[in-house]
């Protein structure tokens, strides 16, 4: 990682730790107050053995000191708690910031664009990247105000008593941060390969996990194992280059305090055998001056100390930045809101002139295409698999990029309020997603100004009060539909759908695995809702499409046919070799089903 990087990525980190500055305030105060409290208590510990040694005072004189000392220690020990505490809750401000700044530029880059990379790589950027950023919040940068402060505070009480001490502690402690910078550029980088490294396998192993039976039929087990044990094996080695480094910064801090000390001290035996006669302005050095400072040098190298531990907590959050702020920084122009929005009074029509669409990284997927979707008319989209039916569908929910012309009621979709357009829509897909709720919070989306009434009426006209009344509103479902049938969880979409009362239906595949009593009652659902409103339907059933207004017909990114059910079917093409071949697929079910 180059330094303007580095640089750059520093100062990013700074700017988020304004927003929980009360606290990284807090934290810095409290460490100061702690100093202070410091300072009196080496001068107690240096005056209590100044009085037991030379001059002789009996113990029981100096039991006030010791109830002094012992109040010291403890008002320390709770700003040291007030000191972590605070440093947490800065950390947990800035981690929610930063992790809701990813989910909205998720939501803003939409679906396309996250399935271009694996579950698991966007699950390691918004977990594991931005929770090691805590320590730098909660730890780095509090120490980095304290390494300056207590110094600070330290050499302004030594150097009136012996500036030889003093001089030593302010030559040697430079060393610290400076040899801990030269060490932390190593360690950045290695940061940063052990996150990528990281989020490579976390792809891999969700995306194998979740295709293990397909894996198991074609035999391809031994092979997928050698390449995740290869994946292992290079996160492993970011992983020691990582730790190597920080037990060497940790060395070298510890040599160059333990020598800081020891000068120290070795200063102080000499004084008092008389071998040096300077630095303590003319008075002579005392037994107490000698074990204040003494007690003092330790404690004025911790702070740099704490830095240098804590410092392994900036590399690691420079190397977690650069994935997150390079993906804050993914231009979405291509597919962010406008402010315009639409008139459903008459209808959605939807109109597409020399459309193409491109992928976010500037790939052609399909067009140009031309066509018009009529307010209030039902259109079938039919193609064969990759034709790019998807591609089409997502350009016209504003989660892909295009040229050319897309208006919906002749206003371009990239001056349109994507929330607005959004909420005119009613979508049912071949797959539901249905999250870890109950059915009340799956069909309503949370939402929680939905009446009773509605969410009745959405229930009866999908057909899933049937089992619904059986198992209840409050009904747990599990995560991926677990619980409902097939059938039961397209019901619930649909009914889903109705609560939206869009405008605009769009419907993908949305009886695609169902078996003959749920298909029907899905279509049925549907035929009752859609009519009198726009609707698109995505579909490789051609059968069922004799009452479609419109059919487009979908090949190679091309729109290759369009027209009715009866034009298409009389007309040599694409469509009508789908349509024999769907009229063979059923005579042979048909025949299975006799057999």
């Amino acid at each position: 990682m180059d330094k303007n990087k580095q640089r750059s990525l520093n100062k990013w980190l700074k700017q988020q730790s304004k927003l929980a500055k009360r606290w990284l305030l807090a934290a810095v105060g409290l460490g100061v107050v702690s100093s202070l409290f410091l300072l009196a208590q080496a001068a107690l510990l240096a005056t209590i053995l100044q009085q037991l040694i030379i001059d002789q005072v009996p113990k029981q004189q100096l039991i006030p000191y010791f109830f002094a000392l012992c109040a010291i220690i403890g008002i320390r020990a709770l700003c040291s708690w007030g000191r972590e505490l605070a440093g947490y809750r800065c950390g947990e401000q800035i981690r929610l910031y930063i992790r809701q700044l990813i989910l909205d530029k998720l939501r803003e880059l939409g679906p396309a664009y996250i399935k271009e990379k694996p579950a698991g790589a966007w699950a390691t950027l918004l977990l594991e990247q931005v929770e090691d950023m805590h320590d730098f919040f909660a730890r780095y940068l509090p120490q980095m105000s304290l390494a300056v402060l207590v110094p600070i505070v330290i050499l302004v009480v030594v150097f009136p008593i012996n500036w030889v001490a003093g001089l030593i502690f302010l030559i040697t402690a430079p060393l610290v941060p400076l040899f801990m910078a030269l060490v932390g550029m190593k360690a950045a980088e290695a940061n940063r390969k052990n996150f990528k490294a990281m989020q490579r396998l976390s792809g891999h192993f969700y995306d194998r996990l979740q295709s293990m039976t397909t894996i198991r039929l074609f035999d391809r087990t031994k092979a997928e194992t050698e390449v995740m044990r290869g994946a292992s094996e290079v996160f492993r080695s970011r992983t020691m280059d990582v730790l190597k480094i920080a037990f060497l910064s940790s060395a070298i801090l510890e040599f160059f305090t333990s020598i800081s000390i020891a000068l120290t001290a070795v200063y102080f035996g000499f004084a008092f055998i008389g071998e040096i006669n300077f630095g303590d302005y003319g008075l002579g050095v005392t037994l107490i001056a000698g074990l204040f400072i003494l007690i003092l040098a330790p404690e004025f190298y911790q702070p740099l100390r704490d830095l240098g531990t804590f410092y392994h907590a900036k590399q690691q959050a420079v190397g977690a930045a650069d994935s997150i702020v390079e993906f804050l920084q993914t231009d979405a122009a291509a597919v962010r809101s406008g402010d315009k929005t639409i008139d459903t009074t008459s209808g959605i029509t939807i109109c597409a002139q020399n459309l193409e669409v491109f992928s976010s990284q500037g790939t052609k997927l399909l067009g140009p295409v031309n066509f018009t979707i009529k307010a209030n008319q039902h259109t079938a989209l039919v193609g064969p698999s990759g034709a790019g039916k998807t591609s089409l569908i997502n350009a016209i929910l504003g989660f892909l990029p295009y040229q050319g012309s897309l208006t919906i009621n002749g206003i371009e979709r990239t001056q349109l309020n994507l929330s607005n357009w959004r909420d005119n829509i009613s979508w049912v897909g071949q797959n539901p997603l249905l999250v870890h709720g109950t059915i009340r919070e799956n069909v309503t989306l949370g939402k929680d100004d939905v009446k009773q009434d509605a969410i009745q009426s959405a229930l009866d006209k999908s057909f899933a009060s049937e089992f619904v009344t059986q198992h209840g509103l409050d009904y747990q479902i599990s995560d991926r539909s677990e619980g409902l049938s097939v059938g039961q969880a397209q019901r619930l979409a649909l009914a889903r759908a109705m609560i939206q009362n869009g405008d605009f239906w769009l419907l993908d595949e949305p009886t695609a695995s169902l078996d003959a009593r749920s298909e029907k009652l899905v279509m049925e659902g549907l035929s009752n809702q859609i009519e009198g409103r726009t609707s698109l339907m995505v579909t490789h059933q051609l059968l069922p499409l004799k009452n479609v207004s419109q059919i487009l017909v979908m090949e190679n990114g091309m729109l290759v046919q369009q027209g009715d059910y009866q034009e298409l079917s009389n007309q040599a093409g694409l469509f009508r070799n789908m349509l024999i071949a769907n009229q063979a697929l059923s005579d042979t079910d048909k025949g299975n089903l006799d057999a």
